[in-house]
């Protein structure tokens, strides 16, 4: 039979005397002490940032993780339960920067590392209070007296200890990648950091002309980072596609994808002060991979000099699947320092290798455009090329560029040298786990989390 009940009644209230009863009389170590001796089942929080305050969202967290270890201690089950700190990472170090009124790792080591670091380590524990009565508040029972702390030493020694299994095993090796960077926070990103920072941006790309060798003629190729040209080493086409040769009405002769000749060079047409004169005249017509190995005069001097002692051979065309006929030219630039299929092309073709950027985001003293970060170099890139009669078009674009979700800026796709876990050496084994344990959902398990 229900009781009906009463509109003077203060659940908040009524929580604080339950809050206050468990605290008085031990009653979470007693669920504990109670089961000494039987089968352990062991939770360790998966750690919040100190120095971030709660917010709703860690509501649910903290439920879900407070229900699993109630239910294991009801089943009988002895259920110590880890209460942890992360203390780590770039967002610690940031929010540090900003109250110093600190820019970066240099003026970081202006100001001196040791005294940096002690200020990261009392900044970590700003809202450590508001996280405790916010955990007691939502019921949520742990350890909070003795948790982990991930500088603490005895927790950074397991890491290591980590590091050293997976060394053993031949899994930890070094490798040159281009990965997601961050010129401002210098650290590269997981797949999934990047996805937080998408931003849609207006910019110009470039349609540039690069004089093929011995000949009256030139490829045109695009691209979307103007920045990246300095460092050009080769052109890509795909060798199924039909590309021509065409006298176009601005006097040059050009070679483009055929299915795309009405869109980059149609426009032309219409500024003609003739009638019913057309854009351009097709030469001949072939397949991409005729003009393999075509070779072509060097964009910029500075890759031209950056390869002189590597002995390996560049500014020709090469040919790969991943050119796409849907916008552009169907010629694609290809600088290996700043793209994975630029580096696989050039990996194919052993072509050599430059890195024009440096560490900052800046471009390299060796080129036009020394000390430039590189979104700034866009710009000055276009107007060089317009001055040396190098650039055919330089359209607007919308796009969704990736920013660092830390600190806003732009990334960029940079070659760095870098330690990686050889993760596809163990993927049957991480199946074969994911596939023993019960997740609820099944969806979970067999999708998100079994897809990842």
């Amino acid at each position: 039979m229900y009781k009906k009940v009463s509109t003077d009644l203060n659940f908040v209230d009524r929580e604080k005397e339950t809050e206050k009863f468990w605290a008085e009389n031990h009653i979470f170590e007693k669920s504990m002490s109670d089961r000494e001796g039987r089968d352990m089942y062991t939770f360790y929080d998966g750690p919040p940032t100190a120095n971030g305050k709660p917010h709703i969202g860690h509501v649910l967290t903290r439920v879900i993780k407070d229900m699993i270890p109630r239910y294991r201690t009801m089943k009988g089950y002895e259920v110590p339960r880890k209460a942890g700190w992360d203390t780590h990472g770039l967002p610690v170090e940031l929010e540090v920067e900003k109250a110093l009124g600190l820019d970066g790792k240099d003026q970081i080591e202006e100001y001196g590392l040791e005294p940096f670091i002690d200020k990261c380590k009392e900044s970590v524990w700003k809202y450590k209070g508001m996280w405790e009565d916010f955990s007691a508040t939502v019921g949520f029972w742990a350890d909070m007296e003795n948790p982990y702390v991930t500088y603490h030493n005895d927790f950074i020694e397991s890491e290591w200890w980590a590091l050293k299994k997976i060394w053993d095993r031949g899994l930890l090796y070094k490798g040159f990648k281009i990965v997601p960077y961050c010129p401002r926070c210098g650290t590269p990103l997981s797949a999934q950091e990047v996805a937080q920072g998408y931003k849609d941006v207006k910019e110009r790309s470039a349609i540039v002309r690069f004089k093929a060798k011995g000949e009256d003629a030139y490829i045109l190729a695009w691209t979307t980072t103007p920045w990246t040209l300095p460092s050009n080493l080769g052109l890509c086409v795909n060798a199924n596609e039909t590309y021509a040769k065409v006298k176009c009405i601005d006097g040059y002769t050009y070679y483009m994808a055929e299915a795309l000749l009405d869109t980059v060079l149609g426009p032309l047409a219409e500024k003609s002060e003739e009638e019913d004169k057309k854009a351009y005249e097709v030469l001949e017509t072939f397949k991409g991979r005729e003009l393999e190995f075509k070779e072509y005069e060097p964009l910029y001097e500075c890759a031209a000099e950056g390869i002189k002692n590597q002995n390996k051979k560049a500014f020709y065309v090469t040919c790969d699947d991943y050119v796409t006929l849907t916008d552009g030219t169907g010629v694609v630039h290809i600088a290996p320092a700043f793209g994975e299929d630029d580096a696989k092309v050039c990996r194919k073709y052993d072509m050599p290798f430059v890195q024009l950027v440096d560490e900052k985001g800046n471009m390299a003293e060796s080129t036009p455009f020394a000390g430039l970060f590189v979104k700034k170099a866009d710009p000055e890139v276009l107007k060089d090329l317009e001055k040396r009669q190098l650039l055919f078009s330089a359209p607007n674009f919308e796009h969704s560029y990736p920013h660092c979700w830390r600190c806003d800026t732009p990334l960029i796709y940079y070659a760095r040298e870098s330690w990686f876990i050889k993760m596809t050496e163990v993927k049957k084994d991480l199946i074969a786990n994911n596939n023993t344990i019960n997740w609820i959902p099944v969806s979970i398990g067999k999708g998100r989390f079994g897809d990842w």
